[in-house]
């Protein structure tokens, strides 16, 4: 696979899909996808609702096969080694466990056959929630929490789950604006200081243009897939910002 500069190194293609397509009940949801996600990169997928980009994270979990083509993992990635952080339900966010039982079970694709967490389960746990500032909250039911705080407890458990690669779909629908802010800027960090990947699908496309390093913008194809400063300069770019400019 290629290899790209991550910090003055080489870095490892860590996903890459080629001539990749799904289909629901003989109907194409997405097709044509060509593109590689490397260690360190931030990937923002875009496009309109129903574009295929829920479709598209699905697949990357091995939750929906494709229809056509393949998606090969490098860099030692297993499927157990990639944190998910999906939209919220109003089930979910009536879930009646407290904090630290929420994000302990982002370790349960780790442990194997084990029947109970480990301490060095427990020590991750811990640390995800210092990382994300909820330790105080250890002991609170989830379901009693603010929206922010509810998407912070899941991004820990998230990261309980990988070293290596986030998938985020939607993380901030439903936040304030000023909740939003401060949860990408959490994810920038993560991305940034812990070289965690971070696959997001948005439809803010103001924050993805100023946080990723690589939009995929879908529109049942792909329309177009590069480095950030390449899309705003685009056709796509152009036609999704509404000529608006970014430095």
């Amino acid at each position: 696979m290629i290899k790209r500069e991550y910090k003055g190194q080489e870095s490892e293609v860590l996903l890459a899909c080629k001539d990749l397509s799904f289909a629901y009940d003989g109907g194409t949801a997405v097709s044509g996808l060509n593109f590689e996600v490397h260690k360190g990169d931030y990937l923002c997928v875009v496009g309109e609702n129903g574009s295929g980009k829920s479709t598209l994270i699905k697949g990357l979990l091995n939750l929906k096969s494709p229809a056509s083509g393949s998606i090969i993992r490098g860099g030692g990635l297993g499927l157990n080694e990639i944190g998910y952080l999906p939209q919220q339900t109003a089930a979910q966010k009536d879930f009646p466990a407290s904090v630290y039982e929420v994000v302990l079970s982002g370790r349960l694709g780790s442990r194997g056959i084990l029947p109970f967490y480990s301490l060095k389960d427990r020590a991750i746990a811990q640390e995800n929630m210092d990382l994300l500032d909820i330790t105080r909250l250890r002991h609170r039911c989830y379901r009693e929490l603010s929206g922010g705080q509810q998407q912070r407890v899941l991004l820990a458990r998230a990261m309980c789950a990988t070293k290596k690669l986030l998938l985020l779909d939607e993380p901030v629908s439903g936040l304030d604006p000023l909740v939003t802010a401060e949860l990408y800027r959490l994810i920038e960090r993560i991305n940034r200081e812990a070289g965690v990947t971070v696959i997001m699908v948005s439809h803010d496309i103001n924050s993805a243009v100023k946080y990723a390093s690589h939009i995929l913008h879908l529109k049942h194809v792909q329309l177009f897939f590069g480095a950030k400063e390449d899309y705003i300069n685009s056709s796509a770019g152009i036609q999704f910002l509404g000529g608006e400019q970014y430095a």
